[in-house]
C-alpha cells in the first residue's frame, strides 16, 4: 500500500473539491485531468479487487502490481498526451433470471484504474447534488436504505398507489450525447471529458470481433454506476422533485436505487400521470420504460379492503429482490410485508445447488463446509429484513438438504443418514436464519 503522506495530495484536493461543490451548487469545475497523478492511480490502484477476473489483455491485478511505478508512470504519460485510449471490454454474460441473461463488460486493468480515479473525482463533485431519493452506489448508502425509505414512506404518508416501474435495458440504452450533456453541467475540463467520452466509445469484445457502442455504458466497470447515477440525477431525481410533485394532485414520492426506482402517490389520478410524465420524460432521452414490468397497482393501508371488495388478490410489487405487500401487525395494524422475491430465492438456489454439485468431489468436506457457512452468513445479511423470517428458514431447511444430497453423491456408498446428518450439524452447524436489518422501527436503518 502506498504511504499515506504520498497520497494526501490528491485525496485534500479531492476534499476541497467537494466542500466548494457543497457550498456553490452552480460552481463549474474546469482543471481536474490533472488530479489522475501516478500516487492518486496508485491509490485507486490498491482499492481495486485483487481477485477479479481480467479484460482483453488477461492482466491480472498481481501482475500489474509487479511493476506498478513503470506502469503507472508510462500511464500517466500517455493520459498527458492524449496517447491514451481504453481497450475495448471483455464481454461476458452472468444469468440475469431463469429466461435471461445480464451482459457484463471487463474492463482491462489498466483501464479499471482510470475508471476508479474518474469516478472518484466524479464522485467528490456529485455527492453533495445528489437526492436524498437516490441510494445506488452512494457512501453510506445501500440497498437496505432504499428499502426502509420505501417502507417508511408508506407508512407514514397516505399512499393509495405506486408505480412499478423498469427502464428498458437501461445501460445499453443511455445516450451518450444526453450524458456528456449532464456531465457539462458541472464539469468544464475538456480533457477529463475526452477520457469518459473514450470510454464511452470503447466497445467491446465478443466472440473474435470488436464491437462499437453508440450509447450505453457497459455494466461491469468502475464509472458505469457513477455515469447512470450522474444522468439519472438530472433526467429523473431533479425533474421528479422539482416539476412532477408540484404538478401532481396529492403527495407523492420517488426512491430510485442505480436504475431501480419505485414511485408512490396518494391518488390513482396523481400516479397515472407520474407514469406518463415518466415515459414521456425518458422518450425525449432515448430511454423507454418496459411495457410489461411497468404498471400502476394500489398499495397502501386500504389495499386489503380494496382487494376484498373487488373480489381480487391485494397487489404487490418487486424491489431490490423482496417482495412488497400489504400486511397487518399483531395488533391489527397496517403494515408493509416483505419477503424474498420468488424470482431470487429460485435464482440462490439453483446457484447453491450447482456449487455444492461441483465441489462436492474436488475437495474434502471441511474445505468447503466453512465456505458453505460464508454463503448462508452472506445471505442472510442481505436478505435478513424484518418480516422475511418465514422465507430464510425455508431457505435455510433447502440448503441443508441439498447439503445432505450431495454428501451422499460423492460416491457409489451412501455417505450420511438423516441420523448421522443431524449428529455432523450438531458439531459443525450452519448459521441459522437471522433478521439483520429492523424495518419495524421509525429510526433508520444502518
Amino acid at each position: 500500500m502506498p504511504d499515506a503522506e504520498l497520497e494526501i495530495g490528491t485525496w485534500a484536493k479531492l476534499a476541497l473539491i467537494a466542500e466548494r461543490a457543497r457550498r456553490e451548487p452552480r460552481c463549474q469545475f474546469t482543471s481536474l485531468a490533472h488530479l489522475l497523478n501516478e500516487r492518486f492511480l496508485a491509490a485507486c490502484y490498491h482499492r481495486l479487487g485483487r481477485d477479479r477476473a481480467s479484460g482483453v489483455d488477461g492482466v491480472t491485478w498481481k501482475e500489474y502490481g509487479e511493476h506498478l511505478e513503470e506502469n503507472l508512470r508510462d500511464l500517466v504519460t500517455r493520459m498527458k498526451a492524449k496517447r491514451y485510449k481504453p481497450q475495448p471490454a471483455k464481454r461476458v454474460y452472468i444469468p440475469k433470471d431463469e429466461h435471461s441473461q445480464r451482459p457484463l463488460g471487463l474492463p482491462a486493468l489498466e483501464d479499471k484504474i482510470v475508471q476508479k480515479g474518474i469516478a472518484e473525482i466524479l464522485s467528490a463533485i456529485h455527492e453533495a447534488d445528489f437526492l436524498d431519493c437516490s441510494y445506488g452506489f452512494r457512501p453510506g448508502r445501500g440497498c437496505h436504505q432504499a428499502i426502509n425509505a420505501v417502507d417508511k414512506t408508506i407508512m407514514t404518508q397516505p399512499i393509495n398507489h405506486v408505480i412499478d416501474a423498469d427502464i428498458k435495458g437501461f445501460f445499453d440504452s443511455v445516450s451518450h450525447a444526453g450524458l456528456m450533456k449532464c456531465l457539462r453541467v458541472r464539469v468544464k475540463d475538456p480533457n477529463f471529458l475526452l477520457l469518459i467520452e473514450r470510454f464511452l466509445k470503447a466497445g467491446y469484445f465478443e466472440a473474435g470481433e470488436i464491437v462499437a457502442t453508440e450509447r450505453g455504458t457497459p455494466q461491469g466497470g468502475n464509472l458505469s454506476p457513477m455515469l447512470s447515477n450522474i444522468f439519472l440525477h438530472y433526467v429523473l431525481d431533479l425533474w421528479f422533485e422539482k416539476r412532477v410533485k408540484r404538478q401532481v394532485r396529492g403527495v407523492s414520492f420517488l426512491v430510485r436505487y442505480a436504475d431501480d426506482f419505485i414511485c408512490m402517490a396518494q391518488c390513482e389520478e396523481g400516479a397515472q400521470s407520474i407514469l406518463q410524465a415518466v415515459s414521456e420524460r425518458f422518450a425525449a432521452f432515448d430511454l423507454a420504460l418496459h411495457p410489461e414490468k411497468t404498471r400502476v397497482i394500489g398499495f397502501g393501508r386500504n389495499e386489503r379492503r380494496n382487494a376484498r371488495r373487488e373480489n381480487r388478490r391485494p397487489e404487490t410489487f418487486d424491489f431490490l429482490g423482496f417482495t412488497h405487500y400489504c400486511w397487518r401487525s399483531r395488533r391489527g395494524s397496517f403494515i408493509v410485508g416483505r419477503k424474498t422475491s420468488g424470482k431470487k430465492f429460485r435464482k440462490k438456489c439453483r446457484e447453491l445447488n450447482e456449487w455444492l454439485k461441483a465441489v462436492r468431489n474436488t475437495c474434502p468436506v471441511k474445505e468447503w463446509w466453512p465456505v458453505l457457512r460464508a454463503k448462508l452468513r452472506g445471505h442472510y445479511q442481505y436478505y435478513g429484513l424484518s418480516g422475511n423470517m418465514r422465507t430464510l428458514r425455508m431457505f435455510h431447511r433447502l440448503v441443508v438438504r441439498m447439503a445432505l444430497k450431495w454428501l451422499n453423491r460423492r460416491s457409489q456408498r451412501r455417505s450420511f443418514r438423516w441420523e448421522q446428518f443431524w449428529a455432523y450439524l450438531n458439531r459443525y452447524p450452519l448459521p441459522e436464519p437471522r433478521i439483520v436489518h429492523n424495518l419495524y422501527t421509525l429510526r433508520p436503518v444502518t
